[in-house]
């Protein structure tokens, strides 16, 4: 009886090692197809890089304070235009 009892064990313990290795097969292959589909999904969506975002950001701030120079630059030439004519 002993040796069926082993062989019992060896046998359940192949077979639990097999699904364990068959369970984390399926759990890297459902990570990997979560991941697939995220990365489909924001592929899809208009996003910008957080860089691209930033730089576009300074450029913006630059041409506000240009702006911002050349009208008040405006407004004092046609104040000296108005005291002239």
């Amino acid at each position: 009886m002993t040796q069926t009892s082993n062989r019992f064990f060896d046998e359940f313990a192949k077979l639990m090692t097999g699904a364990a290795g068959a369970a984390d097969g399926l759990r890297r292959e459902a990570e990997q197809m979560f991941r697939a589909q995220g990365e489909r999904f924001l592929s899809d969506m208009d996003l910008v890089r957080r860089e691209e975002f930033e730089a576009v950001k300074a450029m913006a701030e630059k041409a506000r304070t240009e702006n911002e120079r050349l009208e008040a630059r405006l407004a004092d030439l046609e104040a000296r235009l108005a005291q002239k004519g």
